[in-house]
């Protein structure tokens, strides 16, 4: 995608016109900018320069970074470099890489197998430990990229991997996010095209960053199919908590009842995978999306209903529901109890099974005991 293009799809997604986006970047900067000027980027007849891109990242609540470039499928090794992509040394990444290539790699279902085996370690390990693996895997897939099946391997690989990331570190999730969905394009299969881009909603959208790149990536998946499927469902969620966070409560309940009836077609089955959405993580969903519209009822039901079917290996979601606990008592006037009954949540989960979605949870709960 150019930056032309992502220009044009985040203006569109918050429903501006060229000169309303031009007009919000002089309200916001003093400039002079025109509609023809904006058009002149989104034709790429003209390129930002750091001044209007910095702009850009402001009116549209994106990362900066996410505007940098165009990632080429032979400089992927060099951008797993600039990424500093976990605690692997880079010999290790190099032999890891060659001995792919020379070997021809794992088969299609070995691939499958290895994709099915991170879903599940990703619910109860640490990001450190799944980044630090996944990478070499990157790696090695990338040098079995001859067919359309394994970029959708990779495609999935590379959204698993940017979840070991927060949202809202301002580069290195979204990029990462952005480079599976452009694998999962090459690779021609729509269900691996909406799942990508649902997972990413889901995940920016939960945590509270990048709003503006959670519904380009909700709205891409719900323009590609209106199939009941999980990415679509992760999609429609995703949006629903970006829209709840601007204080959108209308478009966040209507999306979370069109979330409720895709799910009555898609759920998982499936307890225990980051590829999976079971009736629980339904409701951890929903949990938190209530809490953060002030809606106790919804929010307790749902935390009630997880909890009868969470499985025990999973503490980790047990902490994330007490936490929705705090942010309601937060968000209801009683902050400080809010923020230590959160606090105290995420104290007696061991550190190493935190989450950055943990960490960011509670700077939400923080940020609501100072009227952020």
């Amino acid at each position: 995608m150019t930056i032309g293009a992502l220009i044009k799809d985040l203006r569109k997604t918050r429903g501006w016109s060229q000169g309303r986006l031009a007009a919000a970047i002089n309200d916001a900067f003093g400039t002079g900018l025109t509609r023809e000027y904006v058009s002149g980027w989104e034709r790429c007849k003209v390129t930002p320069g750091p001044f209007y891109l910095r702009c850009l990242s402001a009116v549209l609540d994106v990362p900066l970074a996410v505007f940098e470039g165009e990632v080429k499928r032979r400089t992927f090794i060099s951008d797993v470099a600039a990424t500093a992509i976990a605690p692997v040394v880079a010999s290790d990444l190099l032999a890891a890489g060659f001995s792919a290539r020379l070997s021809g790699g794992p088969s299609l279902d070995e691939w499958e197998e290895k994709l099915s085996t991170y879903g599940t370690e990703y619910m109860s390990m640490g990001a450190s430990d799944i980044q630090r693996r996944v990478s070499g895997e990157l790696v090695a897939v990338q040098q079995q990229l001859d067919s359309r099946q394994l970029w959708s391997v990779a495609s999935r690989l590379m959204t698993l991997y940017a979840k070991t990331f927060p949202g809202s570190d301002g580069s290195k999730a979204v990029n990462w996010y952005r480079m599976a969905a452009k694998a999962a394009d090459e690779s021609g299969d729509q269900r691996s095209r909406v799942w990508v881009r649902g997972r990413a909603a889901i995940a920016l959208g939960y945590e509270g960053a990048s709003l503006g790149m959670a519904d380009v990536f909700a709205d891409q998946a719900m323009a590609m199919s209106d199939e009941p499927s999980l990415g679509l469902l992760n999609a429609v969620m995703g949006k629903a908590h970006a829209a709840a966070i601007r204080g959108d409560a209308e478009t966040a309940r209507r999306l979370m009842d069109d979330g409720r009836r895709i799910f009555d077609s898609a759920g998982s089955y499936e307890q225990t995978s980051d590829y999976a959405v079971p009736w629980w993580r339904m409701n951890v969903f929903i949990s938190l999306l209530a809490a953060r519209l002030g809606d106790e009822n919804t929010a307790v039901t749902a935390q009630d209903a997880a909890r009868r079917e969470l499985p025990d290996e999973l503490p980790r979601f047990a902490t994330h529901l007490e936490m929705h606990r705090g942010l309601m008592l937060a968000r209801s006037g009683d902050k400080t109890s809010g923020v230590t009954y959160a606090q105290n949540a995420l104290n007696s989960l061991p550190t190493e099974k935190h989450s950055l979605t943990l960490r960011l949870l509670m700077q939400e709960v923080n940020n609501s005991q100072t009227g952020k």
